[in-house]
């Protein structure tokens, strides 16, 4: 069998070396799609459309002499034909001559550096691949599309997801070319525009969500996208869905002293905040950045009667006043250390989300041995988001809900 050289070529079909210019001009096969094969109106090569890939495969196998060209674009061994050449050629009868790939030429293009881009094909796939990578909020996304899988359905996904963070959307065309169009869209704008074929979509993560506006919010089960969160665990807090089971569980009163220990984002003490302006809330969190982001989240929707705790429980609770409320929302590992320091007199419904089974078992544990009364509320949720044409299920992550009460005072 002949060498196969496969060459990647731009959309402008030059831009090739000496080199690459020699192997071509010497080839006895030549296989490309028909833009490809247009670069090279005189080349004496027997040519084959590279449509039917079975066909083309066939037609190098029965190349006996000479030196067979594929051309491809852009880079092969990125997301292109080279991967399926490698399966049914041997890596010594196969020479790579890559050009640049779309995705170098979108990020120079935008003039962003993209050493620690995430690169996702949709191109033949679902767009189920992209959610939790959205979900994780990673700060840079190349994505490869398709007729399927355009711009303005990447555009109506990110607008399902309730997403933390706001992604600034860029459509790369036709890359390379003469006709080259690179903008920054809006989600709205995007989802009615039409695009080239050849298009790459580029999403960058913006650092916070801006103009809240607080009149349209709801008064009860803030959206998850409206919280500040931590920039290396974006979307890290408790779930609309589920926080509003938990305020449901809490039974809560006006007027009441309400814990809440772990409270990360300060997304379920916001919550209760804004419900019940005349209760008080202590959000304890340990961490500096913590505290901080609570604070910043209570400023950003104007919340006032919520006191941010600095500080790790079990330590920090005896400082606090006797609760009317208790909600558990993280432990930092001290689960049993905080429910046995919660006050002998109180008679606070306590109620803790739990996702692992090992800190439902150590909660249990506790509970039947202090003689709590409790009950469990195991939840399992999905939201629908549009995947290109259709609509499918993505589940969050479950969660147990423990609602528990001192069933025997202590003295």
């Amino acid at each position: 069998m002949s060498v196969v050289h496969v060459v990647g070529i731009g959309l402008d079909g030059i831009g090739l070396s000496q080199k690459v210019q020699q192997i071509i001009a010497q080839a006895t096969l030549l296989i490309g799609s028909d833009r490809h094969l247009s670069y090279f109106p005189q080349h004496p090569a027997q040519k084959q459309v590279l449509g039917d890939f079975t066909a083309a495969i066939e037609c190098i196998r029965q190349q006996v002499t000479g030196d067979v060209v594929v051309l491809v674009t852009g880079d092969p061994l990125f997301f292109g034909l080279g991967r399926l050449l490698l399966a049914e050629f041997p890596p010594e009868k196969l020479v790579f001559h890559p050009h640049l790939s779309s995705v170098q030429l979108a990020f120079n293009a935008i003039k962003v550096p993209w050493q620690d881009a995430k690169v996702i094909s949709v191109h033949g796939r679902s767009l189920a691949e992209l959610i939790p990578v959205l979900q994780q909020g990673i700060e840079k996304i190349a994505i490869l599309t398709d007729n399927i899988n355009h711009p303005g359905a990447i555009a109506c996904l990110l607008q399902s997801l309730d997403l933390p963070n706001e992604y600034q959307l860029w459509v790369c065309e036709n890359l390379g070319s003469k006709q080259e169009r690179v903008q920054s869209w809006s989600l709205e704008q995007v989802q009615l525009e039409t695009f080239a074929p050849l298009n790459i979509v580029i999403l960058l993560r913006q650092s916070e969500l801006n103009n809240l506006d607080l009149a349209t919010l709801p008064q009860l089960g803030l959206p998850d996208r409206v919280f500040l969160s931590f920039s290396d665990r974006p979307g890290l807090m408790t779930k609309r869905e589920v926080r509003i089971l938990v305020l449901g569980q809490l039974a809560l009163q006006p007027g009441q002293i309400v814990w809440d220990i772990g409270a990360g984002t300060g997304s379920v003490a916001i919550e209760i905040a804004r419900l019940f302006p005349t209760s008080r809330i202590y959000a304890v969190e340990k961490t500096t950045a913590g505290a901080t982001l609570i604070q910043k989240n209570c400023d950003r929707l104007q919340v006032k009667n919520i006191v941010t705790v600095h500080g790790s429980a079990p330590e920090v609770l005896s400082q606090l006043p006797t609760p009317d409320r208790v909600f558990i929302g993280g432990s930092g590992g001290n689960l049993v250390s905080i429910l046995e320091a919660l006050p002998v007199s109180s008679q606070a419904i306590v109620v803790l989300a739990l996702t692992t089974v090992e800190h439902l078992t150590i909660a249990l544990d506790w509970l039947k041995h202090q003689q709590w009364h409790y009950q469990m509320l195991q939840v399992q949720l999905s939201r629908s988001v549009p995947i290109g044409n259709l609509t499918r299920f993505t589940p969050l992550n479950p969660v147990t809900i423990l609602s528990a009460t001192r069933l025997v005072q202590k003295f």
